[in-house]
């Protein structure tokens, strides 16, 4: 009898620890597989968006949702050709129950198709293709960061409300660089605006002199261009060295000077750029993110940095809603999908096609920082156009 007892009051304790959040799972693990760019151009992308992603569950104390998290890494090396066997080693060798990843946007299409096929929560962290959030969205597909079409559709407006008429815009000839050249247009020429041409050049090519001197020649308003890492500071140092600058204002999304500011040597003053993050934000978020940030890497956080950190904020939402042992994919999809997430760059909820509905800030170069000018739109929805979930 005293041994039922003893049995009863053991059992009752295991009922009662299981009603509270987090008791009854502590010694559980959610396994994490970062699958990012680690060498290669890409490289300090995919260590900013980890940095900022163990930042956030350094704050929690380790854990997210009460548990501990287990990582399983990855170096996706920007190679579409290696994405679909390095994503299916994450989900059914290591088993891993989410996926974070990556920069590269062909990366991430094939990420994309596993995580589809095998029903695996996937958390997007940088890359951009409309795609991933148009015609290829599913319920377990998340994104952290932005769609290409956003930062340049805010620019595409920013540029009419300057009284520019007539644009010429130059990118790289691949679907990240069209994307962001339709998302400009569109507002642009929506604005009463007319895009004269659009020059394109092969995917990473940095010969940029002749369409300088075809941009002297047709004499444009002003130039709209989509450019990223090294390609970005030698256009605008090209740029600039031809004299253009000074009479053809420049415009970019806000790729073109983040993370490049140091290689333009000086040429990025002045410049305008958009994106969802910017140096001077005033929110409370930010000044404590940026701070232990620096202390911990020794080194200023970018946009990147954040995405990586809103990314394991987002995985929080879905484990927090998890009641039990087992990680129920449903209860945490519907979880993420409601979030608000507190971020450096400003609060942010999620679309139905799950891409953030955020602010886009106009930044001014000043020196070494993107400084902010205002807001050039607020809670920017991506149109999702494909998108099934709508």
């Amino acid at each position: 009898m005293k041994q039922t007892r003893m049995w009863q009051r053991t059992a009752l304790a295991v009922a009662a620890a299981a009603l509270l959040p987090g008791a009854a799972y502590a010694a559980e693990k959610v396994k994490v597989g970062l699958m990012l760019p680690y060498t290669g151009t890409y490289a300090s992308l995919g260590n900013a968006i980890t940095n900022g992603f163990k930042q956030y569950v350094a704050e929690q104390g380790g854990t997210l949702g009460g548990r501990e998290v287990e990582y399983f890494v990855v170096d996706d090396e920007s190679d579409p050709s290696k994405a679909t066997e390095n994503a299916s080693k994450l989900v059914k060798r290591d088993d891993v129950d989410v996926l974070v990843g990556t920069v590269h946007s062909g990366v991430a299409l094939a990420m994309a198709k596993v995580a589809r096929d095998t029903k695996t929560l996937l958390i997007i962290p940088n890359a951009g293709a409309d795609e991933l959030t148009g015609p290829l969205c599913a319920p377990n597909v998340f994104r952290s960061s932005f769609s290409a079409w956003q930062p340049a559709y805010a620019m595409g407006k920013i540029v009419a409300e300057s009284g520019h008429k007539n644009v010429v815009t130059v990118s790289w000839k691949y679907s990240f660089g069209e994307q962001s050249v339709a998302g400009f247009k569109e507002a642009f020429e929506k604005a009463g605006g007319k895009v004269a041409k659009e020059l394109y050049l092969p995917f990473l090519n940095v010969e940029f002199q002749p369409y300088l001197t075809e941009i002297a020649s047709l004499k444009p308003d002003a130039v709209f261009v989509f450019f990223a890492g090294g390609g970005a500071a030698k256009f605008v140092k090209d740029y600039d060295a031809a004299g253009l600058k000074k009479s053809i204002p420049l415009y970019g999304s806000g790729f073109l000077t983040d993370g490049t500011l140091d290689a333009m040597g000086g040429a990025g003053e002045g410049l305008m750029t958009t994106l969802h993050y910017a140096d001077g934000l005033t929110n409370a978020k930010d000044a404590g993110f940026r701070g232990k940030y620096e202390a911990t890497y020794k080194i200023e956080p970018d946009v990147y940095a954040v995405q990586g950190y809103d990314a394991a904020q987002m995985l929080r939402a879905g484990l927090d809603a998890v009641k039990g042992a087992k990680l129920d994919k449903a209860v945490m999809i519907k979880a993420i999908e409601a979030a608000k997430i507190d971020s450096p760059r400003g609060a942010f909820t999620l679309s139905k096609a799950h891409n953030p509905v955020q602010d886009i800030y106009l930044r001014k170069v000043e020196g070494r920082d993107n400084k902010l000018v205002g807001v050039a739109e607020k809670a920017l929805a991506d149109p999702a156009r494909g998108c099934r979930m709508l």
